[in-house]
């Protein structure tokens, strides 16, 4: 992967990839280095509140499919 400039702010999808990592628990040192000094805090909880919903709702998807498959 090409390395950016330690300075500049991170992308959309290395923010994205450290949503997820944080989610699993398993976020490098030097991501979340990068991620607190260099990134901006209501850009994760945005990014983090959105992942969430995505996540809440495909289990509940999951559910209702479960349910509709169990009942005939």
């Amino acid at each position: 992967m090409n390395e950016r400039d330690p300075s500049t702010p991170p992308t959309f999808w290395q923010m994205l990839q450290s949503i997820l990592a944080a989610a699993f628990g398993v976020q490098s040192g030097k991501n979340r280095e990068r991620d607190f000094t260099h990134g901006k805090a209501s850009h994760f909880i945005l990014l983090g509140t959105g992942f969430l919903l995505v996540f809440v709702l495909v289990l509940i998807g999951l559910v209702q499919l479960a349910m509709h498959l169990t009942a005939h």
